[in-house]
This record gives C-alpha cells, sequence and structure tokens, in this order.
C-alpha cells in the first residue's frame, strides 16, 4: 500500500488483511472537514469489504449492507452551504465477519441527528433529502393520498430559497430510496405518510388573538386535516392541544392558553420530535434487517462522523460536532505517535521520545466536572433559567481556561479553542435544544393513532424502561381509570448533551479495543467547484487532523525501511563476487551499505529492517538504475553491431548491380532527348521571332496615333482653363479690394465718432471728480489745523528713513537720462532717413533699413519667447515639483515591494506583524502627503486658469480701449505683473498686424515700437515697488483708524487720490502708444509715397516728445509720493505710540471702510500678493544664480585639470627625442581629426534622422488629406449621380453589409469640440443610466485608439487635452452636486483602467482577453497622461467626499446623539437635565429632527448613486470609510463638549445606533471596507458611559477597555458623566486620578477633539473591464452621429 497512490481501496483492504492476519477487530475512521467526501469514502470501504467478503450462502447480506447507504443519506443528508450532500449525524457500521471471514451481518449506531433542520434551513440550504424526494414524485398514482406538491408550496422545505441541487434529480433518488427501503418489508408507505404529515403540520396556521396572550387554528384548515388524517388521530383534539397546554401541579390540573410564538415553537417541536422517532425506528430496523443469528468471530467498523464545522452562526449542533472531533483527533493522536514511536522501540534504534499536541485540555473544558456540558445540565434543571444566566455562569467559571475566551462586543456568545480553529458560539437556544422538550398531550394523541406504526413509534421505551434485549413489547395498551399526575422519567431527565456524550464515550472505548486505520479527506476548495485546488486551504486541513505532525516526526526519524531479505534482493546487483559468496544475508547488506554510503549517521539496522534518513533509498535506486543501464547499453551495442553488419553486406551487393543497368539506360535515354530538345529550339525560334515583330510593328503605328490626338485635346482643354482662372482671378482681386477698403473707411470713421463722444463723457466726468476732491482736500485742511506740530514731530522721526529712498531716485534719474539718449539716437536715425531720402539713394537705404529691422524683429521674437518662459515660469515649478514627489512615489513604491518581500521571509518571528504595520502607516502617510499635494496643485492650477482669464481679458484689441482705474488691483492677483502681461499681450497682437500687412511694410518702424514699450515696462516695474511701500503706509493707518479718524480718512484719502493720479497719467502713456502703434499700422497699409512718409515720421517725433514730458511729470509725481510716504510712516509711529498706552477692544473693521469705493482696500490686497510674488521671484532668480555660480565653478575646475593635463604633456614632450615628438604629434592630431569627423558625423546623422522625421509626418499629414479629399470627391460624385437622375421615385434600401469591427471610433478634428460637449460639458447622468455604465470613458478611448492608430499625435494631446480640462470645468460648475460628482469619478476612474488595460504593458494584460490584446494601443505611450488621470481622480475623490460630509453634517448630532431610537429609553433623562431635551429638540428642528433613519437612509442614498454610476466597489468603500469617520469625529467631539449626553442612557443609545450602522454596512457588503474600525473611539465611549466607575477593578477595566480613546478624552467623559437618577453616584475624583495615574506612561496623542477634516488616503487599484469594444453600442440620445465606427 505503502508503493501506490493513496486510494480507499488500500485502506480497505489493509484493515481485511490486517483482521485475518492479526485475528483482531479492525475499526476505519474517516474524517475531514464538512464537503471533504467522507460519506463517499466510507460507502466506497463497505462495497470492498461487500465484494471481497461476500457471504458465503445466498442470503446476500452484503447487498443489504450496500443498500443501508441510499436510506441513510435520504432520511440523514441535507444540502449546506459547503456539501450538496453532508451528513446531518453520525454512523459507524460495524460489518461481522465468520471465521472464514465471509460477511455474516452488520450493525449500525447513529450519533446526534441535526432535528433543527426539519424546521429551519439557513440561505442557500436545504432540508432533508427525502421530503424533495417525496414531493418531486408527487405525481405518482401511489402518492395521491399525501397531498403533496412542489417543495416551494411548504414552509419546512422552502425556508432555504434553494430546493434545487445542480446535477441532483430528486424524482430518480426517490427510485432508489424505495429499492433500498424493501429490506424493512412493508412499512414503506407508512413512512412516507409520517414524513408527509410532518410537511402538512409546517403549514398549519396559528391564528393570534387580540389579546396577543393567546391563539387558534382554524377548523376547516386544510393542512391539519391532511396531518390528522396521514397519522390516523384525532383532528378536534390535535387542533386543541396545539395552541393550549396542561399544567399539572400536585392537587390539580391547569389547562393554560399558548401565545403565538409559543404554539409555533410547539408545533416545530413536535414535528423534530415526530422526524426523531422515525428516524431512530428506521434505523432499528435497518439493525434487525442486517442482523444474524450466526456467532461473530470478528468485525471492520466504519466510521463516519460529522467533520470540523464552523459557520458564522455556530449554534449547540456544532457544538456537540467539534466535540466529537477533538475526541477523535485525540485518539488519532496517541495512537499514531505512539505507533511511531514503538516500531524504533521494537527494532532496538536509538531514540529520542517526541512530545506531541495533546488536546485533552479542550476536551476537560467541555466534559470535565463544572465544564461546559455540566453547567448546561444543571441551568437545565433551574426552573427559569436561561440562556444569558449560562453565558454568565461560563464566563465567571471559565475566564482563566486557555482554550476558553470570551468575545468583547457580545454577552451572548463564548469562543472554545479546538484543535483546527477557534469556534464563537451563540448561547442562543443551547438550553432548548439541550432540553429537548415537547409537550405530552401532543404525544398522547399520536400514541392513540389508528395506525400501528405511529403508535409504535411513541410507545417503544417511552412508557416503560429500555426493554431488555430478549423481551418483546406487548401490543396491549393499559391505561389508568382516571388521570394521575405523572413524574418525567428518565428518558426525558436525561438531556441531549449527556446522552451525546455517554455515546461517544462508547465510541471512543469500541475504538480503542480495535486496531484503527485513518482515511483523511481533504477539501480542494470551498467553492464545491471542480478542478480547482487551494494549497492553502489543503495545508490548514492537514494541519488540523494532524498529519503535517505526523509526517515531521517520521522525517526527523528514519522514514524509509527495508527488510534485510528485500534489501539483498533488490540490490543485490551492486555487489560483488565476493560478498555473494558470504552466507549471512544481514552481514552481506551491512558490507554493501558501509562501502556505499560514508556517512554512518544515514542508517540503521535494527532487528529485521534497515531504517534510512530521507533521500537514502533514491541514491541507492540511482546506484541501481546505473548499474542496469550500462549492462543493457553493451549487450544492446554488441547485438545491433552484428545484426548491422551482415543487413549492410547484402545492400552493398544489390545496390552495386542496380547502379550499373540503371546508369546505362538513363545515359542513352539522356542522349536522345537533347538532340530532340535542339532541333525543337530551333524552330521556336524562328517563327515565333517572326510573329513578335509583326505585332509590335502594328500596335507601335497605333499608339503614335492615338497619342498624338490625346495630348493634343488634353494641352487644349489646360489652356481654356487656365484662361479662364486667370480672367475670374483679376475680377476677384478687384472687387474684394474695393470691399475691403469700403467696409475699412466705414468702420474707422464710426470708431472716430464713438471715440470723440466716448471722451468727451469720460473729460466730464474727471473734471466733475477733480472738483469734487479739491473741495474735500480743502475741508480737510481747515479740519486739521491744530495736528501741523504733530505732524512736523513726526517728519523729524522720517529724516532717517529718507535715506533709502535715494538710491531709487538716483534709479529714476539713470533711466530718464537712459530715455533721453534712445530719443536723440532716435532723432540721428532719422535725420540720417531724410538725408538719404533728399540725396535719392531711397531704395538702397531702405532695404538696408529693411534689414536691420528684420533683424530687430528676430529680436523682438526673441523677447516674446523669453516673456512666454518667465509668464511659464511657476508652472513649470509645480510641473517640476510634482515631477519630484511621482520620483519620491516610485521610489517608496520600490521600498514598498522589498519591504513586502522581506514581509514574506518566515525567519523575522514574531516582529513581523508589527513591522507590517508600521511599514503600512508609512505608506499611508506617504500617500496623504503625496495626495495633499495633488489637491494644493489642483488649487494653484485652478488660481492659475483665473489669472489666464484675466490675462485674456488685458489683450490688446484694435481700436480704442478704456482701462479701468483698478488696474493694478485686479492684475496683482496674477503670478506675475500687470505690465508683463499686457506687454505679451500687446506684442502677440503686433506680431499678428505685422504678419497681416507684411514684413517689408511694418518693420521699418517696429524698433522705435519696441524700445517704447521697453521703456514704459521699467516705469511700470517703478511703479509697482512705489505701491509696495504704501502697502505699508496703508497697514499703519489701518491700526490707528479707532482712535484718529479723521486723520485716517485725509491721509487716506490723499495717498487714493495721488494713487490715482498716477494711474491716469500712465494711462495716458499707453494711450499715447497705442496711437503710436496705430499710426505706424495706418502708415504701413497706405502707399510708400515720400509726403506720407514724412507725416508718419512727424508723428514718430511727436510721439516721442509727448512720451518724454510724461515721463518728467511721472518723476515729479514719483517724488510727490514719496514725500507723501514719509509723512504717513511719521504719522503712524506717534500713532503707535498713543496706542500702546490706551488698551482699546477689538476692531471689527472691513475694507470698505478706508475710503469711500473700496479701491485702496483692493490695491492693498492685491499689493500684497504682488509683494509675495516678487519674494518668490527672487528666491527663484537666486537660486538660478547660485546654479549658474556652481556651473561656472565646475567649468573652471575642468579648465584647471586640462591645463594640468596639457602641462604633463608639455613636460613629457620635453622628455621626448625628435622622431619619438613627431611620432606623438602625428599620433594626436590623428585622433583630434578622427573626434571631430565622428561629431561632424553624428550632427549630420541627427539633421538627417530629424528631416526623415519631418518628411514622414509631412507624408501623413498628407495622405491624411488625400483621404478627406477622395471622401469629398465620393460625396460630390454622388450627390451629382443624385441630381443627374431625379425622375427616379422608388426608395431602395442598399444593405449595408456586416462590418467587423475593430472598437474605434474616427472624427474629424473641428467635431473635437462638439464631441467634448456632448460627452461632458452638457452630460447629464440620467442620460445614459439604462446604458453599459462609464459609457462616455469607453466611447473616449475608443476615439483615442482611433488616433493611435492613425498616428496623429497631436489629436491624441488635444483630445486628452481638452477630455481634462471639460472635465474639471464640470466638476466646478457643480461643485455641491453628488450625482455629478460620482458620475465623472466612475468616469475618469475607467478611462484611466482602459488606458492602463490597452496601454501594451503586460502588468496590465495578465486579465486581457485575445481580443482585448488585440486592441492595446500600437503607437503612443501615454503613461504621462495616466498620471495626470490619476491626480484628477484623486481631486474629484476628494470633492465627492467633501459634498458628502457637507450633506451629512447637520445630521449626524441629531440622529446619533440626540434622536431616541430606542423607545424603552425615552423617558430616561439625566439628573438635572430633565426639560433639556425638548428644547434641544425644538431647536434642532423640533420634533420632526434628524433621526438614526435618515442617516442610514442618505447613506444608502449616496451607496446606491455610486453602485449605479458603476463606481469600483473599492473606490466605494473608501467613500464609505470616510463618511463613517466623519460620524465617528462629529460625535466623539459633541460627545465631549456636551455635559448633557454624557449618561449611562445616552451610551446605550449611542451603541445601539453604531449596532444599526453596522447591520447596514453587513446588509450592503461593506463590512470588510474598514468603516467600522473608524467607529472605534465612539463605540469605546459608549461602553465608557455603561460601564461601572468606582473600584480600582473598574479602573483596570476601563485601561484596557479603551485603547482607542487619549487620557484626555477619557478623563473628560468621566468629568462630564452625570448619573441618570439620585440613586447613581457621580465619578470620585479619586476614580479619576487612578485613571490618569494608570494611563500616563501611555504613549499618545493627548488630543481632546479628534480631527474632522482628516482624510485617508484614497487606492484606485486596477481593475480591468470585461467588455469588449467592439460590442459598445451608442444610443442616438447622444447626438453622436458625426461619429464613424472603425
Amino acid at each position: 500500500m505503502g508503493d501506490m497512490d493513496p486510494h480507499i481501496f488500500a485502506v480497505a483492504e489493509e484493515a481485511y488483511k490486517q483482521m485475518g492476519r492479526d485475528e483482531k477487530n479492525q475499526s476505519i475512521i474517516v474524517s475531514g472537514e464538512s464537503g471533504a467526501g467522507k460519506t463517499v469514502s466510507a460507502k466506497y470501504a463497505m462495497r470492498f469489504f461487500a465484494t471481497v467478503g461476500g457471504s458465503a450462502n445466498d442470503t446476500s447480506v452484503e447487498e443489504k449492507v450496500l443498500a443501508s447507504s441510499p436510506i441513510m443519506e435520504a432520511i440523514g443528508n441535507a444540502k449546506t452551504t459547503r456539501n450538496d450532500n453532508s451528513s446531518r449525524f453520525g454512523k459507524y457500521i460495524q460489518i461481522g465477519f465468520d471465521r472464514r471471514y465471509h460477511i455474516i451481518g452488520a450493525n449500525m449506531r447513529t450519533y446526534l441527528l441535526e432535528k433543527s433542520r426539519v424546521v429551519f434551513q439557513a440561505e442557500d440550504e436545504r432540508n432533508y433529502h427525502i421530503f424533495y424526494q417525496l414531493c418531486a414524485s408527487s405525481s405518482l398514482p401511489e402518492f395521491k393520498d399525501l397531498s403533496l406538491s412542489n417543495a416551494e408550496d411548504f414552509t419546512y422545505t422552502s425556508l432555504g430559497e434553494n430546493i434545487f441541487i445542480d446535477g441532483v434529480n430528486d424524482a430518480e433518488d426517490l427510485v432508489k430510496t424505495r429499492e433500498a427501503l424493501k429490506m424493512i418489508e412493508s412499512h414503506q408507505m407508512s413512512i412516507f405518510k409520517i414524513i408527509a404529515s410532518i410537511l402538512h403540520l409546517g403549514n398549519v396556521e396559528i391564528v393570534s388573538e387580540r389579546d396577543g396572550e393567546s391563539c387558534h387554528i382554524n377548523r376547516d384548515d386544510t393542512y391539519l386535516n391532511h396531518f390528522c388524517r396521514l397519522l390516523g388521530i384525532e383532528q378536534e383534539q390535535m387542533e386543541h392541544w396545539l395552541s393550549r397546554r396542561k399544567l399539572v401541579t400536585t392537587s390539580e390540573t391547569y389547562v393554560k392558553n399558548m401565545s403565538h410564538a409559543q404554539a409555533v415553537n410547539a408545533r416545530d417541536a413536535l414535528a423534530k420530535h415526530i422526524y426523531a422517532h422515525l428516524f431512530d425506528w428506521i434505523v432499528e430496523h435497518i439493525n434487525k434487517a442486517l442482523h444474524t443469528s450466526t456467532k461473530q468471530h470478528s468485525f471492520i467498523g466504519v466510521l463516519d462522523i460529522y467533520g470540523f464545522e464552523t459557520f458564522e452562526i455556530n449554534s449547540f449542533e456544532q457544538f456537540c460536532i467539534n466535540y466529537a472531533n477533538e475526541k477523535l483527533q485525540q485518539q488519532f493522536n496517541s495512537h499514531v505517535f505512539k505507533l511511531e514511536q514503538e516500531e524504533y522501540m521494537k527494532e532496538q534504534i536509538p531514540w529520542t521520545l517526541i512530545d506531541f499536541y495533546d488536546n485533552q485540555p479542550c476536551i476537560d473544558l467541555i466534559e470535565a466536572k463544572l465544564g461546559i456540558l455540566d453547567l448546561l445540565d444543571e441551568e437545565c434543571k433551574v426552573p427559569k433559567g436561561t440562556d444569558q444566566n449560562w453565558a454568565q455562569k461560563l464566563y465567571s467559571k471559565h475566564s482563566n481556561s486557555g482554550h476558553f475566551e470570551k468575545p468583547r462586543m457580545s454577552n451572548r456568545s463564548f469562543i472554545v479553542v479546538h484543535f483546527a480553529d477557534k469556534v464563537e458560539y451563540q448561547c442562543d437556544g443551547f438550553l432548548e435544544k439541550n432540553r429537548d422538550t415537547v409537550y405530552e398531550e401532543q404525544i398522547n394523541i399520536l400514541k392513540a393513532s389508528q395506525f400501528q406504526l405511529v403508535a409504535d413509534l411513541f410507545h417503544d421505551g417511552k412508557d416503560s424502561g429500555p426493554p431488555s434485549a430478549t423481551s418483546k413489547s406487548s401490543k396491549i395498551n393499559v391505561r389508568a381509570a382516571k388521570p394521575v399526575p405523572k413524574g418525567h422519567n428518565r428518558e426525558h431527565r436525561k438531556s441531549v448533551g449527556t446522552q451525546f456524550r455517554n455515546s461517544l464515550h462508547l465510541l471512543m472505548e469500541t475504538l480503542n479495543a480495535t486496531t484503527p486505520h485513518y482515511v483523511r479527506c481533504i477539501k480542494p476548495n470551498d467553492y464545491k467547484e471542480s478542478f480547482v485546488f487551494d494549497s492553502k486551504r489543503a495545508v490548514q486541513q492537514l494541519r488540523a487532523c494532524g498529519v503535517l505532525e505526523t509526517i515531521r516526526i517520521s522525517a526527523a526519524g528514519y522514514p524509509s525501511r527495508w527488510t534485510y531479505p528485500d534489501f539483498f534482493n533488490r540490490y543485490r546487483v551492486l555487489m560483488t563476487k565476493k560478498d555473494m559468496t558470504i552466507g549471512d544475508k544481514k552481514q552481506v547488506c551491512k558490507n554493501l551499505l558501509e562501502t556505499l554510503i560514508k556517512d554512518p549517521d544515514k542508517f540503521q539496522f535494527g532487528k529485521t529492517k534497515i531504517f534510512f534518513r530521507a533521500g537514502q533509498v533514491a541514491y541507492l535506486e540511482k546506484l541501481r538504475a546505473d548499474k542496469f543501464r550500462f549492462a543493457c547499453i553493451k549487450i544492446q551495442k554488441t547485438v545491433r553491431g552484428w545484426l548491422q553488419r551482415i543487413r549492410y553486406r547484402k545492400i552493398r551487393k544489390s545496390a552495386i548491380t542496380l547502379q550499373r543497368y540503371g546508369r546505362g539506360y538513363l545515359a542513352r535515354r539522356y542522349a536522345e532527348m537533347l538532340r530532340l530538345t535542339r532541333a525543337a529550339l530551333i524552330c521556336q525560334k524562328q517563327y515565333r521571332m517572326v510573329q513578335v515583330r509583326r505585332e509590335y510593328l502594328r500596335v507601335r503605328r497605333a499608339v503614335i496615333t492615338i497619342q498624338a490626338f490625346a495630348r493634343g485635346m488634353f494641352v487644349r482643354r489646360l489652356y481654356q482653363e487656365f484662361l479662364l482662372h486667370h480672367k475670374a482671378m483679376i475680377i476677384q482681386k478687384t472687387v474684394r479690394g474695393w470691399l475691403v477698403r469700403k467696409k475699412y473707411l466705414h468702420a474707422r470713421n464710426a470708431a472716430i465718432v464713438i471715440q470723440c463722444f466716448y471722451r468727451r463723457v469720460r473729460a466730464k466726468r474727471q473734471l466733475k471728480q477733480l472738483k469734487i476732491e479739491a473741495r474735500s482736500a480743502e475741508h480737510f485742511k481747515n479740519l486739521n489745523v491744530g495736528m501741523e506740530n504733530k505732524i512736523v514731530q513726526l517728519q523729524k522721526k522720517m529724516d532717517n528713513q529718507s535715506k533709502e529712498y535715494k538710491t531709487q531716485n538716483e534709479q529714476l534719474i539713470v533711466t530718464n537720462t537712459a530715455l533721453g539718449s534712445e530719443v536723440t539716437k532716435l532723432q540721428k536715425e532719422l535725420e540720417t532717413f531724410r538725408i538719404r531720402q533728399t540725396a535719392g539713394t531711397q531704395v538702397t537705404s531702405l532695404q538696408e533699413e529693411l534689414e536691420k529691422l528684420r533683424v530687430e524683429l528676430q529680436e523682438a521674437h526673441a523677447q516674446k519667447k523669453q516673456i512666454e518662459e518667465e509668464f511659464s515660469n511657476e508652472k513649470q515649478g509645480l510641473k517640476q515639483r510634482v515631477e519630484e514627489l511621482e520620483k519620491e512615489n516610485t521610489l517608496l513604491k520600490k521600498e514598498k515591494e522589498e519591504m513586502n518581500r522581506r514581509i514574506q521571509n518566515p525567519t523575522q518571528g514574531e516582529f513581523q506583524p508589527q513591522k507590517e504595520i508600521r511599514l503600512q502607516v508609512e505608506l499611508d502617510e506617504e500617500r496623504q502627503r503625496y495626495q495633499n499635494l495633488v489637491k494644493e496643485y489642483s488649487r494653484l492650477e485652478q488660481r492659475y486658469e483665473n489669472l489666464q482669464e484675466d490675462l485674456s481679458s488685458m489683450k490688446f484689441h484694435p481700436g480704442h480701449r478704456r482701462y479701468p482705474s483698478n488696474q493694478s488691483s485686479l492684475g496683482s492677483d496674477s503670478n506675475y505683473t500687470s505690465i508683463s502681461m499686457s506687454e505679451v499681450g500687446d506684442t502677440d497682437d503686433t506680431i499678428q498686424q505685422v504678419e497681416e500687412m507684411g514684413i517689408e511694410k511694418a518693420a521699418m518702424d517696429l524698433s522705435v515700437f519696441m524700445k517704447l514699450q521697453k521703456r514704459v515696462r521699467e516705469l511700470e516695474q517703478e511703479r509697482k515697488r512705489l505701491q509696495t511701500n504704501l502697502e505699508k503706509v496703508e497697514e499703519l493707518s489701518k491700526r490707528k483708524a479707532y482712535y484718529l479718524p479723521s486723520f485716517r480718512l485725509c491721509s487716506s484719502n490723499l495717498l487714493c487720490l495721488q494713487r490715482q493720479e498716477l494711474e491716469t497719467e500712465n494711462k495716458k502713456l499707453k494711450n499715447d502708444l497705442n496711437e503710436l502703434r496705430k499710426a505706424v499700422a495706418d502708415r504701413a497699409s497706405e502707399n510708400n509715397s515720400s509726403n506720407e512718409l514724412q507725416e508718419g515720421y512727424n508723428l514718430l517725433l511727436n510721439q516721442l516728445k509727448t512720451a518724454n514730458e510724461e515721463l518728467d511729470v511721472r518723476k515729479e509725481e514719483v517724488l510727490i509720493l514719496k514725500t507723501q510716504i514719509v509723512n504717513s510712516t511719521r504719522q503712524s509711529e506717534n500713532i503707535n505710540h498713543i496706542v500702546s498706552l490706551k488698551t482699546s477692544p477689538p476692531l471689527t473693521q472691513d475694507w470698505g471702510y478706508l475710503n469711500e469705493d473700496g479701491e485702496l482696500g483692493l490695491a492693498y490686497q492685491g499689493l500684497k500678493q504682488v509683494a509675495r510674488l516678487l519674494e518668490a521671484q527672487l528666491q527663484t532668480q537666486s537660486r538660478q544664480h547660485k546654479d549658474e555660480l556652481e556651473a561656472l565653478h565646475t567649468q573652471i575646475e575642468l579648465l584647471k585639470d586640462n591645463l594640468e593635463k596639457k602641462q604633463e604633456m608639455l613636460d613629457h614632450f620635453s622628455t621626448l627625442s625628435p622622431e619619438a615628438l613627431v611620432e606623438f604629434s602625428v599620433q594626436q592630431e590623428i585622433t583630434r581629426l578622427t573626434n571631430e569627423n565622428l561629431l561632424m558625423m553624428m550632427i549630420v546623422l541627427q539633421d538627417l534622422k530629424e528631416l526623415v522625421e519631418k518628411l514622414e509626418k509631412n507624408e501623413k499629414k498628407l495622405k491624411k488629406q488625400l483621404r478627406i479629399y477622395m471622401k469629398k470627391v465620393q460625396e460630390l460624385e454622388v450627390s451629382q449621380a443624385t441630381r443627374s437622375r431625379p425622375e427616379l421615385t422608388r426608395q431602395v434600401t442598399v444593405q449595408r453589409k456586416e462590418k467587423d469591427f475593430e472598437g474605434m471610433l474616427e472624427y474629424y478634428k473641428e467635431d473635437e469640440a462638439l464631441l467634448v460637449k456632448s460627452l461632458i460639458t452638457d452630460m447629464k447622468p440620467n442620460v445614459v443610466s439604462a446604458t453599459v455604465p462609464c459609457l462616455p470613458a469607453y466611447i473616449l478611448f475608443m476615439c483615442i485608439r482611433h488616433a493611435d492608430y492613425i498616428n496623429d499625435d497631436q489629436k491624441v494631446h488635444s483630445l486628452l487635452t481638452t477630455t481634462i480640462n471639460a472635465i474639471k470645468k464640470v466638476l466646478k460648475r457643480n461643485n455641491d452636486d453628488f450625482e455629478m460628482t460620482s458620475f465623472w469619478l466612475a468616469n475618469t476612474s475607467r478611462l484611466l483602467h482602459c488606458l492602463k488595460q490597452y496601454s501594451g504593458d503586460e502588468a496590465f494584460m495578465t486579465q486581457n482577453t485575445a481580443k482585448q490584446n488585440e486592441h492595446c494601443l500600437k503607437n503612443f505611450d501615454l503613461a504621462e497622461y495616466r498620471q495626470v488621470l490619476s491626480d484628477l481622480s484623486i481631486q474629484i475623490y476628494q470633492q465627492l467626499v467633501r459634498i458628502a460630509e457637507g450633506i451629512m453634517q447637520p445630521m449626524i448630532v441629531s440622529a446619533m446623539l440626540e434622536s431616541e431610537s430606542i423607545p424603552s429609553l425615552a423617558g430616561v433623562k439625566t439628573m438635572g437635565y430633565r426639560n433639556r431635551s425638548s428644547s434641544l429638540d425644538c431647536e434642532s428642528g423640533g420634533p420632526a429632527g434628524y433621526t438614526l433613519q435618515a442617516l442610514v437612509r442618505q447613506l444608502g442614498q449616496f451607496s446606491n448613486i455610486m453602485a449605479d454610476h458603476g463606481l469600483d466597489p473599492e473606490i466605494s468603500q473608501q467613500v464609505v470609510r470616510q463618511l463613517f469617520y466623519s460620524i465617528n469625529a462629529v460625535t466623539l467631539n459633541n460627545l465631549l463638549l456636551r455635559k448633557d449626553v454624557c449618561s449611562w442612557s445616552t451610551g446605550m443609545q449611542l451603541r445601539y445606533n453604531i449596532s444599526q450602522l453596522e447591520e447596514w454596512l453587513r446588509g450592503k457588503n461593506l463590512h470588510q471596507s474598514g468603516a467600522v474600525a473608524t467607529l472605534e473611539p465612539v463605540i469605546q465611549a459608549a461602553q465608557l458611559l455603561q460601564v461601572k466607575k468606582k473600584t480600582s477593578q473598574d479602573a483596570e477595566a476601563i485601561c484596557s477597555l479603551c485603547t482607542a480613546l487619549s487620557l484626555q478624552q477619557i478623563v473628560k467623559i468621566l468629568n462630564l458623566y452625570t448619573p441618570l437618577n439620585e440613586f447613581e453616584e457621580r465619578v470620585t475624583v479619586s476614580f479619576i486620578r487612578d485613571i490618569q495615574n494608570r494611563l500616563q506612561d501611555r504613549a499618545e496623542n493627548n488630543q481632546l477633539l479628534v480631527d474632522t477634516k482628516y482624510t485617508f488616503p484614497v487606492l484606485f487599484p486596477y481593475t480591468p473591464s470585461v467588455l469588449s469594444l467592439e460590442t459598445v453600442h451608442i444610443p442616438a440620445s447622444l447626438s453622436l452621429d458625426f461619429l464613424t465606427r472603425v
């Protein structure tokens, strides 16, 4: 048996042989988990015994033994969640043999039938098979009397909601069951009637009375009629006693009505009682049928008992089953390990005894005195014993046991640590199942049945004691004349647990008296699927049943054994002739092993066997196989050589003869063929030459004639077309020029009129404003006459600060001189230009000027690029920061993978979980930091978009433009100065005008324009610097507002006046600059006549003079502003001194109080931000300077190294001879030339590659345009064809052939905006609610696939960028819409998954189909866009959480703390707050405030919305986890801040509310999301409110209980705790100090309130789509007709 694979027949054969060899009884113990195949293995073992040990006569006992299996499976097996044919009872079958080892009989013992399955089945489970077999065969004629129908119509068979088993036909199984029941003779139909009556009993309807304490059964109940008819009992009596019970005392007898629940329990108990007695009766009659009178010599017992079971809810049945498995496991350990060690002892091998695991403590916990069963029987004897009291006794008695535990969150369950696993048992129902009580009145009715079988079921062994084996029960029933109160007999007093324990002891005695053989059934998987093997589950089962421990002991010893004769016979080929001559085989074996195996520890010699270590037998087998192989090769070599030599000689002789004759014949035939071929070739050559030449001459003449006529026709036609085009172009040119000139003159005249009127209105307004301000200034001077002395004192203090502004004045002087020099240069250029014009050399000078202006234009382009680079500095910096963070993220991921690989190393021991938790926490922190940076990046990106919008509004537009008075404040929010942005816009527009007018016309005055623009930029920078100083003055004026309002108003208005004047001057300068640009453009657009040129340059000189005058005015205004700043700073110091002498109340002023229109406040805010941005720019510039310095240092070092090398070479040259010096110089020159040539070749190759790429791109674009033109041509041809045949009236439908779509959508570039608008901007979630989830994401990805397919990188970039920006805009517009945010989170994550799934990366293609792998992207790597989409998904997730928290925020406190969801606690109020609750209800919305149900409904609504939109379940779980954290934080913070809710009743209410939330999580299958763990602080706070708070033991319990609460939180709750009534005491100060002393060493964050803004880091797991792209259907409601499927 050990040489073959494990098989049940091998075990059975071993038991059968050992029974005959040892003359000892055998036992086969089949064990394993539920569904592992124990019942089938037991059937195969009995089939083997029936075949091998058939009966000697014709009694066919073996057939009866096999026939008992279908009967027991039908009445004792049922479908469970783990097994479709699970045995719900244990059985031990003894097969008896005579002295010749033939089967003579059998006997069966059963253990603990699961009676509760008759009346209750869990979900996806069934009742016993016999019920469904009868219902499936109810249409048979012999079953008409049973009144059965479909199994779904009966309560006892439809509770599991699934009445069918895949691959099982209940009707066919009934046929096998009836065939097997023939061994019980004529009781078959009686059994079926009893089973059918149980089904009818379950459908009896018990109607409750109005008082709720009584009930009745309708007299016309058909099911009760069928039940009584099938059992032959009185219907009225059964109807009466099903709803009533009899109470018997010593003196009287009472009849009491039962409530509805009691009546239902009594009915179910009666059904279980009937089925249990029927089961025992069938087993008894099977034993009678298998009994024999022949004396039994020996037997083999087959034990098929239930395996170890653990479910979500474990009850009394699972407890007994696991108790039996504990006993069997103990028996297996003691037997197997003792056999292993006795083998070494018998063979006298030196061996150390091994200790093995003993589960006797767990068995003592169950069956010992005051164990679990004893306490259960004791509680059953108590008159009013309950499951709760029994559980409390268990906690008090066995809390110190190592195999007993108490659950943390329950007081009605307990945990037993079994050999296989920990199992939690629910105490509910233990007492009732252990008592197994049935009302005696109902049993008496059944005893009086008309049918003998029914009466016998309840008479045997019940009225009298257990009958003896020889006595027969009498059929005469003797009854008393009048009722006498009966006492309970011993059968009823004996509990089910006691009976099971006694039967289990009897089984153990039987097994210990036999030789056991073990069959361990291993279940491959938990899903009942074929060809699926779960290795982890298999190892777990092997460890649980002790097999791994057995292997360990065997491997530690000598697992391989040979007897000396067997070893000699097998390995004699390895012996020498000298060893064979020795007569002692034992000595020969010893000599051989000492020769072959050098290590003496690898084997041991016993008395009868040789013991080998692991691997040694394989080594000997290899030596034996090598020996045989060598001998076989030698024999084969000799024989094959001899045979091949003989065969070769015969073949060679025959081949020579055949070759001689064949070669002669072939040579003669070949010569004849050559002669004939030569003659045929000569004839063919001459004939073909003549034919071909004639045909060629004829065709040539015809072609020449056709070409002549065709070419003439085409040339004439082409000439006519060219002539027509030329004439049309002349006409178009003239007409278009006239129209454009007319339109331009009309527009210019209208603009001039509008400008005149508008400027007049503005001038009137400005004059009026200046008059008002002049009057107000005079008023302020009169008010502030008395303050001149103070101003003089303040001015003295500001003298020291005036030195700081001298440098600024010097800079202004320098800029003025620079501007003057530029003006003189321009004047000189104009003079030279005039001289050249008068001299008549206008053409040459214009060409030279044109070349200069071209160079200046290039410089302008370069300056534009520089400005654009400065404009994008901040964005690039942010992108670099994000890239650095991404690199750090990748490094962290690599470190995480490395740590995970180390975590998987089992040698790290007990510190591994802590290290893994620490690494996980660090990973979450890094992910949190990264996501915070993404949030900050999104905020900056939004700010950047706002700045771009401001820029677009400040761009240059043709015509007059009105600059607002608060331009500086509006532009101050940008990251760059306002003048730089306007310069960018003006430069772009100017370049556009130059391109429209032509370079030659507009370049003449562009240099002057650029110089003026540069000067304006410098002045704007100076103004900005002065405005920063103004900001400081405004801060000081803001502080003195409370004490000196009049002085504040005076100074602020004066400063505002000066600032407005500066801005008006700045606007005038800009308007003049715009007029200059207009003049340049107008002059360039007109003809180049000398007079007009002279007028243009005169206008230019006038503009330069006015600009110079405006600069002087600006300087004066700057000096005035500086003096005003000095005065204001002195006044601020004086005011600060006054404020320090008085204590002022806090001021609440807004920016509108500074001046009337609020412009100064806005300017102040803008200038503050500008100052910050300037600091950032200075820092970046300083960093750049540092980098440049470092680069220069490195260059200096490189130059030093080169100098040192050259110095060494010179030294080397000085030591060389003249010939060597010449050779060395030649070699150096050759290497230099080769390096230069290689460099030039590299440059040329790079240029060629770039040229080839450009040509390829142009070729692709041309091909694309060609395809578009071809389509247009085809459409035109079709349209022309339809126009030319208008007479067709009949509609003809053209059937389109079915096309194999590749899952792509084609669209034109101009339709991109419409696509984004239809799919994103105008998309509503309800439009695509009935389609595939995430349909917009699939459509967008199919469009991206087509752009990738045609290799259009611009199209891919444009579509992805537009999509991301459109999603951001939609989310910004719907920033408070949960449904829209959830919809786009689902679509964005799905688009990200599609980019990963079809990226072509092997890591993402493992779950793809072959078709999906064909759809992967071919040309582009979109990894960067995946990162962008990932960041966008994080932003959308954060917005989704924020919206949900905002909706739930007002509901949490009312639902969790204030709503009274437990009615019994409605009247319980804390002492001193009796009237507070009503007022709180009114404040929170009255009686109809938020309740827990409203909160749960809101959570359900969120969950349903996310599920409807197809959001990944992992993301939904993270959202729910974050929302539950918010519930915990808000609830705990309010609990810590409100004394009226810190009471025992609030704790009870809060715990109930949390349980409802946990129930909601389980109902939504979200209990694995980690949301429950976030509620742990609130749970512990609720428990803290409920526990006792007096003794030191209570303090220790609180310390061990409140692990998630900080010390401050615990102390705060204890201080706020308020008693319910006057009988309850407050928490003492000493108790709180005891708590503080115990928890002072706890390392934690002593923070009182929980951070409500904390956000868990989100993780988007990769979930590929199973949907094929070619199957996506686009509904017509989306209006995407312009998309074409490819």
